[in-house]
């Protein structure tokens, strides 16, 4: 882990990420597809750093725009 982990960046939960989570939560909430707040930080990091999210729950993420999503747990 001490090798590997300066390699790896961490991506914060900034101001940009915010107000992308903020617009999405409120534009999804309308369409009465509420997210959970902690899968729409996940989202918001990626979309604002323009990264693919690689997850094998892709439903917990489809609904939101702007977010390119990836399983790569198909078998």
């Amino acid at each position: 882990f001490d090798v590997v982990r300066p390699t790896i960046p961490i991506l914060f939960y900034d101001d940009r990420a915010a107000q992308w989570h903020a617009d999405e939560r409120a534009r999804l909430t309308q369409l009465g597809k509420t997210p959970s707040f902690a899968d729409g930080q996940i989202a918001a990091i990626a979309a604002v750093n323009k990264l693919t999210l690689v997850t094998a729950n892709t439903a917990d993420f489809e609904n939101f725009s702007s977010l390119d999503i990836e399983n790569w747990f198909i078998s």
